[in-house]
């Protein structure tokens, strides 16, 4: 079941939220539980039971992790009983084993096609294909579950012993499906109380509503200028003879500009969609009465590689810093180790988000860059301060506007450097081979001759204000009007009023497109 489908709006949640708020407080979980899973079922009735597995899998996990955690602390204060045997607990063990067990259910689901692939095409072997469906969201719940062993087992949590409530946790269905991920310490005081008012309700409707117009204006809009340059593309391949390189003309159909802007509208169809949804998610735990870590914010604005990551699915990459890069030694550790690290947190990185060498390429691509910035960027700042600073003090009268001046240059270079880059990286992300990946590099480098073909620059023309809007909206312009308006008189006397007929437009434009066009599944849905 979608977000942006007139079954989850207009059925399934009204009807969820009636029950909920009209439930007393002790039962609010498992109403929240059951909901969840109907909702998982609605989707992927036969991986549900892969879901309760492991969520079952995961509150046994957690229990035991505590117990043994617990004989481990006994044994500290007094090593042995009275019979001179051992008390000491297995806790390292005991989460190893069920970490292995939950993300092995990962790696079968997701990758065991990929790995015997890869085996066949290198060795020349025949391994059979397993050949099944990836469950929905199984990458989301399975780091989910991973990170609740790895807090108890630090002792950052202490282990929930209410079954409904941890089920409840794992599988609440805001956030099931496709983020943000959610770590149970941000949540645990919140199932056992949460507070819901009329006034975290008006903010989540708000805030579901603007990532549901995202998705379904913007997102869903720019996925049909997508495929039209797509198909546009592969149309003219067909057709045309290959060039002497070896390489099928794809870009003879679209030109050089047309690769440009294909390259610009997925990768603000990227953004939009997975903003769009991680909104809608935060939006409906505040409705519900929980507060879920923020997921993006304003990546595009970032003026290195480093910060970009730490804008964008913030979620996924603070999971990797705190599970994977800290405990493997971080920058703790040698130059050589440190770059070691770097290797196998991007390229597991990458292959989280699909089982395919594109996706380990695009991951190890983003590795090189923060390894580069982290190595040379911190002298390349420090020499463009150092020459704007001499710069100002050779002029007193005009320094300041020197200084200024260097200061805009250097923004406008950092700013287009993250954007080309992000940019080249999600043309890696989209394609599925190596051979594609050059294939779309030539075209944005005009090596297919054209500038633009007509068939191309019609569909674009017809997207332009679209364009225009979402670049508009990927920075923080918007949202900087939305509070100068709450700091109006107007706001204060009437904002309840102002917010609801947002609300009730955002619903009533996204229903109509909902309604007008068939519905697009969610990107991050294949991961």
């Amino acid at each position: 079941m979608l977000f942006s489908s007139i079954t989850f709006l207009y059925y399934f949640l009204p009807a969820v939220l009636v029950i909920y708020y009209l439930a007393p407080a002790k039962v609010k979980n498992l109403i929240l539980f059951l909901a969840s899973f109907v909702f998982y079922l609605w989707g992927e009735p036969k991986y549900s039971v892969l879901l309760l597995f492991s969520v079952t899998a995961g509150y046994m996990g957690g229990r035991c992790i505590e117990y043994q955690r617990q004989k481990k602390c006994v044994s500290a204060a007094d090593p042995a009983d009275r019979s001179g045997k051992y008390k000491g607990g297995h806790d390292r063990l005991v989460v190893g084993i069920f970490t292995a067990m939950t993300l092995g259910l990962l790696v079968f689901f997701k990758y065991m096609d990929f790995l015997a692939d890869s085996v066949n095409r290198i060795l020349g072997t025949h391994v059979p294909m397993v050949q099944i469906a990836l469950p929905v969201g199984i990458s989301f719940y399975t780091f989910q579950i991973i990170s609740y062993y790895v807090d108890v087992y630090r002792g950052e949590v202490a282990a929930e012993h209410n079954f409904v409530d941890f089920a409840a946790y794992v599988t609440m269905f805001p956030q099931l499906i496709a983020g943000p991920i959610v770590r149970f310490q941000s949540v645990q005081a919140e199932l056992k109380h949460r507070e819901i008012t009329w006034e975290k309700t008006g903010e989540g409707a708000a805030r579901f509503v603007c990532g549901l117009c995202k998705k379904v204006l913007i997102a869903d809009s720019l996925a049909s200028l997508v495929s039209a340059l797509q198909n546009i593309s592969e149309t003219a391949a067909k057709t045309e003879a290959v060039v002497t390189t070896g390489i099928r003309a794809e870009g003879a159909g679209i030109g050089t500009l047309g690769y440009w802007v294909l390259a610009l509208a997925f990768m603000l169809q990227l953004y939009y969609d997975f903003s769009g949804y991680s909104d809608m998610a935060i939006g409906l735990g505040k409705i519900l009465g929980f507060t879920f870590p923020e997921n993006f914010r304003y990546p595009f604005i970032s003026k290195s590689i480093s910060e970009f990551w730490r804008r964008w699915h913030m979620t996924l990459g603070g999971w990797f810093r705190d599970y994977l890069y800290i405990p493997l030694g971080g920058n703790r550790v040698s130059v050589l180790r440190w770059c070691f690290n770097m290797f196998v947190v991007w390229l597991l990185s990458g292959l989280w988000h699909g089982a395919g060498w594109n996706f380990a390429l695009w991951g190890l691509y983003f590795g090189v860059f923060l390894s580069a910035e982290k190595l040379i960027g911190k002298k390349w700042k420090e020499r463009s301060f150092k020459i704007a600073d001499i710069s100002a003090n050779n002029d007193s009268n005009g320094g300041d506007r020197e200084n200024m001046f260097l200061t805009c240059v250097r923004n406008i270079i950092e700013h287009g450097y993250v954007l080309l880059v992000v940019l080249f990286s999600f043309v890696i992300f989209r394609v599925e081979s190596v051979r594609e990946i050059k294939e779309q590099l030539l075209g944005l480098a005009g090596s297919y001759g054209n500038a633009m073909t007509p068939m191309a620059a019609y569909e674009i023309k017809s997207y332009l204000i679209l364009l225009l809007i979402a670049c508009a909206g990927a920075t923080p312009f918007p949202a900087m009007c939305v509070q100068r308006l709450k700091n109006t008189n107007m706001w204060k006397k009437s904002g309840w009023l102002l917010q609801s007929c947002y609300i009730l437009t955002g619903l009533v434009l996204a229903t109509a497109f909902l309604l007008g066009s068939s519905v697009h599944p969610f990107l991050y849905f294949r991961f």
